[in-house]
């Protein structure tokens, strides 16, 4: 029953993941969109690191597509991170969050920075489909890229919300804790009274609570509040459709967090116990 689940999930995002490459393909050729390249670049450096960490590290699909994850929280919070001070150091804050920055306008580096990303999340949704890294008829995660890569896209397509979307990826701060604390399981470190794991609990709420959660919620508000502003386009049902579908993911995803430190702060006195 669950391998047959596994599979209607995997064919019904299979099928997406290919309509999306024609539709990006449609741009590139036929609409002369050169710069969308770089989500073609983005797709082909993330499967690169996906060899190089399987060819030198490990071959196990789930260290090796969690290493990469790791790596694109990596490259896109510290790129959101630049792209917010940049634009503060030149211009000041005046202005910086009104809603033609936020919709019209384009920081600088902001569209290849989006472009880099929506690749990334093409790649791990063919990897993860690959090595059939997920479970259910409806995986959170594969709906999450889904998500993600329809909303990207459509901004990239039209040369809207980009900057939305640029303030959306800070949430990237908060999977490097997530995907860290993946990979140090994984290698074996477990022990929940070290300095290490106690401090990266730490980290991981604070990034949750304040990159992901808060700075989701306020975004959510900004659009509603500058409803008025956007015309009788697709763009603010699909905004909103993506903010809601971001923050029930988050709030599941903060209980999943939540289970997962109980887990793991209660097991610890039961390993102690097995030694002695």
């Amino acid at each position: 029953m669950v391998q047959n689940e596994n599979k209607a999930a995997g064919a019904f995002f299979f099928a997406t993941l290919v309509l999306w490459l024609l539709s990006l393909s449609f741009e590139i050729v036929f609409n002369k969109r050169n710069e969308l390249l770089c989500v073609i670049a983005g797709c082909c450096f993330f499967q690169t690191a996906n060899w190089v960490i399987r060819f030198r590290f490990s071959k196990d699909p789930l260290f090796v597509n969690t290493s990469v994850s790791l790596l694109h929280s990596f490259i896109i919070s510290s790129s959101v991170v630049f792209i917010l001070v940049n634009q503060w150091l030149k211009n000041g804050s005046n202005g910086m969050f009104e809603h033609s920055q936020l919709f019209g306008g384009t920081w600088p580096w902001s569209y290849p920075a989006l472009c880099f990303s929506c690749g990334y999340f093409a790649y791990d949704q063919w990897d993860m489909l690959h090595y059939r890294l997920y479970n259910g008829w409806i995986p959170a995660i594969l709906l999450h890229h889904l998500i993600l890569l329809i909303c990207f896209s459509l901004a990239l397509y039209r040369n809207v919300t980009i900057n939305y979307l640029i303030l959306t990826l800070i949430c990237e701060l908060h999977s490097i804790f997530l995907h860290l604390r993946k990979v140090r399981r994984m290698a074996g470190l477990r022990d929940a009274n070290s300095t290490i794991v106690r401090a990266e609990w730490v980290l991981n709420w604070v990034a949750f609570i304040l990159a992901r959660f808060v700075s989701h919620v306020l975004i959510t508000v900004k659009l509603l509040r500058d409803r008025h502003k956007f015309g009788k386009g697709i763009e603010l049902p699909l905004a909103l459709f993506g903010m809601v579908g971001m923050n029930l993911l988050n709030v599941f995803l903060g209980i999943d967090l939540f289970h997962a430190f109980k887990r793991e702060i209660s097991s610890q006195p039961n390993s102690h116990r097995h030694r002695e």
